[in-house]
């Protein structure tokens, strides 16, 4: 009961003073740890909290127009499938609502300074403790099914050990392509895609896609005035606001909040980069006196990277214009997909969030991010529809109201996770602790063989970006 206590105190101080202050005081003392200025740890820190808040009114603001547009879409469609996707934030709610999540949230926050003091990883994740959430979902239906709490908590922590894997496979190809210096993601729910991103790409450069010229500048070369990534998002918000109102475009007020959804579209791409660009100066002196750490210790290529939230990357132009054409492209691909059971619907709109592993490994083609986002996520939805049940059991107990009788409920932005789900939680409730060793077996092989040859990955990641 103590521990419970102390752990839904911490949760409520995390949700009280949120990312816009944790981050910069977290940025100020790594800094000062670094060897930097009080002045210049600071002002980093300041930069990091305007930029957090910069992103989070850009899309608090822009997501809310969205939402009824693609609902709408959706629902003229009359797809009708039994597994309804309620979105990431209601995933979240319950997640942190449960035992499992509960404790997570102190154990899960020790074990991840741990790590990055004893240089386990380079990356600092408890930067963004909000994400932790995802954990928490998976481990509580790991609970759920086998009522060993023990083993759900292990389970979590085995997630963690592998997304900070995937996070630092990530790290420099997602810091450069979004120019944000010593900085990464390293959500559980987008970081595993790299591994399926960096063969996919690696294919498509072989097929030839490579040549198929669609990053943002080389549209805005070729097209001109239409290549404008202002332009493109105008024109693609008209799109998707036509696609939403398709029912009553006769009316004023549909062509109303068409060209409000286009224009709002446009405004994401004008004023993204000048935030991401106040955003991005948080974390030059941290990585300058990083850079002159590791070099003079001899560990040359071992820069830290502070994970921070995906927002920072979600209004870049291929990023934003890659997620609104996956968006009726995906409720498509659910309708006529095999043995799919799961509608995506409230979480189509954070697919920009979704890809930012894989345009970053693309380097920004939307042709590739398209093709790979498509097969990625068709993935996604038949673990979706296999782990439904377990997900609707939690979320049946904590749910403000009682589903309907024979209805289920997933994520499609969370719960849809081909390695998360597919290879680590279905293993773990098959077997339960025979798949944790092997899990733990195969992390150890995979960790040890990615740290040899660390370098020579990510000059081929860079390499096959550069294509």
């Amino acid at each position: 009961m103590i521990w419970e206590n102390f752990f839904q105190s911490l949760s409520t101080v995390f949700n009280t003073f949120g990312s816009a202050v944790f981050v910069p005081v977290i940025l100020f003392v790594i800094n000062l740890m670094l060897g930097v200025g009080v002045k210049k740890a600071f002002y980093s820190g300041l930069y990091a909290g305007i930029g957090i808040t910069g992103f989070g009114w850009l899309i608090n603001q822009y997501i809310p127009i969205i939402v009824p547009a693609v609902q709408n879409m959706v629902e003229t469609t009359g797809i009708n499938l039994p597994v309804v996707d309620i979105g990431w934030q209601a995933t979240a709610v319950i997640a942190y609502a449960t035992n499992a999540g509960m404790i997570f949230l102190g154990v899960g926050l020790l074990f991840q300074t741990i790590l990055f003091l004893v240089r386990w990883t380079n990356v600092f994740q408890p930067s963004d403790l909000w994400n932790n959430y995802t954990y928490m979902a998976w481990g509580s239906m790991v609970f759920v099914i086998t009522k060993d709490m023990l083993l759900a908590i292990v389970v979590m922590l085995i997630m963690n050990l592998y997304s900070l894997l995937f996070s630092e496979l990530l790290s420099k190809r997602w810091s450069t392509y979004y120019n944000y210096p010593g900085a990464t993601i390293i959500q559980v729910h987008h970081v595993p895609e790299t591994v399926f991103a960096i063969p996919m790409n690696w294919v498509l450069n072989k097929l030839g896609a490579n040549k198929v010229k669609w990053e943002p500048e080389e549209l805005r070369e070729k097209l001109g005035f239409f290549g404008d990534p202002i332009i493109l998002g105008l024109l693609l918000g008209l799109l998707l606001g036509v696609l939403g109102n398709l029912g009553g475009l006769g009316t004023l007020a549909a062509w109303g909040n068409i060209f409000v959804i286009a224009i709002s579209t446009s405004a994401v791409m004008a004023i993204f980069p000048r935030v991401a660009a106040i955003f991005a100066q948080a974390f030059a002196a941290l990585t300058d006196a990083a850079r002159k750490r590791t070099v003079k210790g001899g560990r040359k290529g071992e820069e830290i990277y502070i994970g921070i939230n995906d927002a920072a990357g979600y209004g870049e132009s291929a990023t934003l214009i890659s997620g609104i054409v996956l968006i009726p492209v995906m409720v498509l691909v659910a309708a006529i997909l095999p043995g799919n059971k799961t509608l995506p619907l409230v979480d189509l709109i954070a697919l920009p969030f979704m890809i930012e592993p894989i345009v970053a490994v693309c380097n920004g083609n939307i042709f590739k991010v398209i093709i790979s986002g498509i097969v990625w996520f068709s993935m996604g939805l038949y673990v979706s529809t296999v782990t439904a049940p377990y997900f609707t059991e939690v979320y049946s107990q904590f749910a403000a109201e009682p589903l309907a009788a024979g209805a289920q409920v997933t994520s499609f932005g969370i719960l849809s996770k081909p390695i998360m789900g597919g290879l680590i939680f279905m293993p773990t409730v098959n077997f339960k602790w025979i798949a944790v060793i092997v899990l733990l077996a195969i992390y150890l092989v995979l960790y040890f063989w990615f740290k040899k040859n660390k370098v020579k990955i990510h000059d081929f990641m860079e390499e096959e970006a550069a294509k």
